[in-house]
Formats: structure tokens, sequence, C-alpha cells
């Protein structure tokens, strides 16, 4: 699998890492913007071992797993439709790398345009497995410095382009509005009332679950959720023979598992 896009696709590909997918997050770091997006996935995939220089978390090594290959599923979230232009190429640039700003012109993406770059990066995806499940969806972050206002016009630009392109057999899973209609409270937000908090961010982990994961994926997580409890528990005392034959104990029934469920799939209804 392979996340690209704001923050929030880190709060959920971070789930997926936890609970033992092979999964590839930002590779290249956090995106936001279509462009931006489409050239993450051009780049990943002109990596010649096609890695994209990701890491893999602790779970992922309890699984054995190694880098993503070729994804089955790609999930892009999408933030803005505010890019950067470098003045001098006129090129989008994904990092601005902290040069001076006025090396750059900030500039809106309309409609038309995100639906271009979300197309071409569908296309991409598609060209190396014609098969994959693109999952689009919109970040529920909030963007103080554009102004409310401007940051609603902006997902709202979003929300039209997507739904131009759902059309292309992608499907749309309402993040953004699960965070805005149903949960609609500011207990929901971290401090900075601007990112969802912990409890949103597993909210909307649950209704990702509930609709999106077969019934083999879903048992799995049943299974492997006391497992993962116990090896992120820190003994008071490493070295008792208690601790070790409970740890002998979990880690025959994480090889159980591996065997039974290896690869990890989810399947999108």
């Amino acid at each position: 699998m392979l996340f690209v896009g704001s923050c929030f696709a880190n709060e959920i590909g971070q789930r997926f890492q936890k609970n033992g997918f092979p999964v590839a997050v930002n590779p290249y770091g956090t995106m936001y913007n279509p462009a931006s997006i489409l050239h993450t996935v051009e780049r990943y995939f002109a990596d010649p071992n096609l890695t994209g220089g990701q890491t893999l978390c602790e779970e992922n090594r309890t699984w054995g797993l190694s880098p993503c290959e070729v994804p089955q599923t790609v999930f892009l979230t999408l933030g803005t439709n505010h890019v950067y232009r470098l003045k001098e190429t006129g090129e989008i640039v994904d990092n601005c790398e902290k040069r001076p700003q006025n090396l750059f012109q900030e500039e809106q993406l309309p409609i038309e345009a995100c639906v271009t770059y979300l197309q071409k990066t569908v296309d991409v995806l598609r060209q190396r497995n014609p098969d994959v499940r693109v999952v689009l969806t919109v970040s529920p972050i909030r963007y103080r410095k554009y102004g409310y206002h401007e940051s609603q016009l902006s997902k709202a630009t979003l929300l039209l382009a997507i739904d131009r392109l759902k059309a292309d057999s992608c499907y749309y899973f309402p993040a953004y509005e699960i965070l805005t209609d149903e949960l609609r409270d500011y207990r929901f937000y971290a401090p900075d009332m601007l990112h969802p908090s912990q409890q949103a961010v597993d909210y909307v982990w649950e209704r990702l679950v509930d609709s999106c994961f077969s019934a083999a994926a879903k048992t799995f997580l049943d299974e492997w959720r006391p497992l993962k409890q116990i090896l992120a528990h820190r003994p008071f005392n490493p070295d008792s023979e208690d601790y070790k034959a409970l740890m002998q104990k979990t880690m025959q029934q994480v090889d159980d598992l591996r065997k039974k469920y290896k690869p990890v799939k989810v399947l999108m209804r």
C-alpha cells in the first residue's frame, strides 16, 4: 500500500503500519496539493528499487515485511489547492527548502487543473498496476494562514475535482465529512484547533476499517490487537522467567499469524 498526501495521510498510514500492513507513507515527505502528489508518485516509480526511500516501522519488522513494491492500494489525501511556483523556472515546487519567499509565487489551482493532475496520477499508477485500487480523501485539517473562508473554498475545489474523478473507478472515503459533519465539535480537534485530535483520528480509522476492510482483514485485526498490546508493554523486570515465557509464547503466536495471513490484504468493497 502507498499513502501520499497531507499529514492526515501520515496519521492513517501509520495506523496501517502499526497493524502490520506493508505500507509506504509519504516516502518523500508530506505533500498537500494535487501537483505535488503527482510528482511523488512519478518519483516513487522512477526509483529503480521501488522503495521510495521509506523506512519500516517496528511492527513491519515484526512481521518480516520488506518495503513496498508496486502497490495494490493507494491512498491520495489532498490538503489544499494552493501551490508555489519557482519564479525563475515556472515549475511547481513540492518543498521550498527554506529558500527566500520572494523566489516563489503562490497560486491556486482551479478545479480543472486539480482534475488533470489527479487523472495523471491515476494513469501513472495504472500503468504499473492496472488493478490498483485508488482511494481519494480530503484532509480535514484547516489552513488558518489562508483564512478560514479561503480554507473552505480550497477544500470545496478539491471536493469538486474528486467528484469528477470518481467516475474513473476511484473510491472516495469521506474523512473530511466525518470530522466536519459527524463529529462537529472542537473537542475533536487538537489544541491548535486545526488538526484532528487522536480521538478523532481513531474514530476515522474505525470508520475506515468498518467500511473498507474485508472480513479476513477485520479478523486479523482482532487477533493481532492483544499481541500488539503485549509487545508494546514495558515490563518492570524484562529478565524474569515469567516475562521471557510470555514473550516466547507471544512471538510464537505472531509467527502463527504471519503464516496464516501473509501477505495481509485490504479489500475495498
